[in-house]
């Protein structure tokens, strides 16, 4: 492909843009939040993961020229031109340019939950840094030159953001057959729970699903999903309670407690109440899950229990 659009983008020069959702919109699955391409020099350029707000969301960034450094977990690295940063935040992470260096590159950052997805996903395989083919680069800065020039309407923004995303899925998961093949057999164990939320769901029965050893189905399910196997079941769990004693409200609480896998009703009222601050009854009667809330309410309950 020859990279003709990624010299587009560099020809127009540096430029940026945020995008954001009017107030009151329905959220999309798949979101820009900003996107831009820059030449950065001296040492003012500097991200801590840690320090940017704990609203999720991530940061796709294709180095041109120059280079920057990645402090990732504990391990630092040098990003060199043709290599692709793919972060979540928040995280454990930094990235920055030392003084007298120069770093050329453009980006792509964007939020919702099908983004967040199957960036973690690509992230449990692949690590955050990436050597994409040219022809993926180029999609790319397609994406980043429409988002940045074109004053996309947000439903076209968002369409453009899956767009880039799945350009990178098919990158990483369509040249090795391996990262597919971990790929695939995650969605089958997040299909699997959700079919068996009031059965026992062990984390060797689930390693077992996927096909790999404990230890290795823990870890890649832990970067994809962003929490250890057993702490997503039992969120999973508690979703479903939660929904369960609105929608039922003659259901006994200890009936519900089964239905979703607790075979301890005191265990089911004690993990509830850590993550809602009330116990199982009270959150029925106060209607905590219900229209009463409004919108913006049931948006966060449901964040805290995906």
């Amino acid at each position: 492909m020859g990279n003709f659009v990624l010299q587009d983008l560099v020809d127009a020069g540096p430029a940026m843009r945020t995008v954001s959702l009017p107030r009151g919109r329905q959220t999309l699955h798949t979101m820009p939040t900003s996107c831009g391409y820059e030449i950065r020099d001296g040492s003012g350029y500097d991200w801590d993961g840690r320090k940017r707000g704990l609203a999720p969301f991530t940061v796709l960034q294709h180095c041109i020229g120059g280079q920057g450094n990645l402090r990732y977990e504990n391990r630092t690295t040098v990003v060199r031109p043709g290599e692709t940063l793919l972060l979540l935040i928040p995280h454990y992470h930094r990235y920055w340019l030392d003084q007298g260096e120069r770093w050329e590159f453009f980006w792509i950052s964007m939020n919702g939950e099908e983004a967040l997805r199957i960036h973690r996903s690509i992230l449990a395989i692949t690590g955050p840094l990436l050597r994409l083919q040219e022809k993926t680069v180029d999609q790319l800065a397609h994406c980043c030159h429409r988002l940045m020039h074109d004053g996309e309407t947000p439903g076209a923004a968002s369409a453009i953001a899956y767009e880039a995303a799945m350009v990178l899925y098919d990158d990483v998961f369509g040249s090795h057959p391996t990262f597919a093949q971990e790929y695939r057999a995650l969605q089958h164990v997040l299909s699997h729970i959700e079919a068996h939320l009031d059965q026992r769901l062990s984390v060797d029965e689930l390693a077992e699903v996927a096909g790999f050893s404990r230890a290795h189905f823990s870890r890649i399910f832990a970067a994809s999903e962003g929490l250890p196997p057993a702490e997503f079941v039992l969120q999973k769990r508690l979703r479903r309670a939660a929904k369960l004693l609105t929608k039922t409200a003659d259901m006994p609480v200890k009936e519900v407690s089964a239905l979703c896998g607790f075979e301890d009703p005191n265990y089911f009222s004690k993990v509830f109440r850590r993550l809602y601050g009330t116990s199982p009854s009270d959150f029925r009667t106060s209607g905590m899950y219900a229209s009463v809330t409004g919108p913006t309410r049931r948006d966060e309950l449901e964040r805290n229990l995906k």
